[in-house]
């Protein structure tokens, strides 16, 4: 497929899938309506005729040949350092980003962030984060999504030493009434997008200026077992936008 620019820009796509899960073991190669985590990221980057290059960031052979069957580029494998608990996805996407630049002998000027264990994104949700990037003049964007009322730091509770329950607000208790909380968004891991200076200088994803592009069906991020089999039951349903 003949790739077009995007407003000009140099575009690498990252899909970061490290081996080692704590809740759910090889996660990234769990499946989702036939597909792996790692291979339904990589049907979506390959369907984006304006991305310059497509890689995986992985320490983990088996996520490396899984990545390849499907399309992704594995230029390099990750790190051991950047592929632990206690690693950041800002370090390791500015080392994705800086290895692919000398792996292709080239400067991307935008890179785009598919976490693969939010499985139910799609490719006009990705586009849109980046046109709303590009369009906006922001430094970076964010795919986001509402957090329900019983969530929100007005419904939090803490519990003290000795079981006794406290609000996480102290006057939590003024928001009795779903309609009086504000509203509140958490990211869902479906799209991030980045400007170089943003990420590769400044180390920033969403603390500079970035853009929220609100998906407002349901969406999953995977972290336990339930949400796997709650993203297969999403995924055979029909979106309602």
């Amino acid at each position: 497929m003949p790739k077009v620019a995007i407003d000009g820009n140099n575009v690498l796509l990252v899909v970061p899938a490290r081996g080692g899960s704590k809740s759910i073991p090889h996660k990234n190669l769990k499946k989702v309506g036939g597909y792996s985590l790692v291979a339904r990221a990589a049907m979506v980057a390959a369907s984006l005729d304006w991305v310059d290059s497509a890689i995986v960031s992985t320490e983990d052979n088996e996520i490396a040949e899984e990545a390849k069957r499907y399309h992704l580029d594995v230029p390099f494998l990750r790190p051991l350092e950047l592929a632990g608990d206690s690693s950041t996805s800002v370090d390791m996407w500015k080392h994705a980003w800086l290895a692919s630049e000398a792996e292709y002998n080239m400067t991307f000027d935008i890179s785009v962030l598919l976490e693969p264990t939010s499985p139910l994104r799609t490719s006009q949700d990705v586009t849109n984060t980046v046109r709303l990037l590009l369009d906006g003049e922001y430094q970076a964007a964010a795919t986001v999504s509402k957090t329900p009322a019983h969530f929100t730091p007005e419904k939090t509770l803490t519990i003290n030493t000795d079981g006794a329950i406290n609000l996480y607000i102290n006057d939590g208790s003024d928001y009795s009434l779903r309609q009086k909380i504000p509203s509140y968004y958490h990211r869902n891991g479906i799209c991030y997008a980045s400007r170089r200076e943003s990420l590769i200088k400044r180390g920033n994803i969403i603390e500079n200026h970035c853009a929220a592009l609100i998906i407002d069906r349901p969406v999953v991020n995977i972290d336990e077992p339930y949400e796997l089999e709650l993203a297969n039951w999403l995924e055979s349903r029909p979106i309602v936008s």
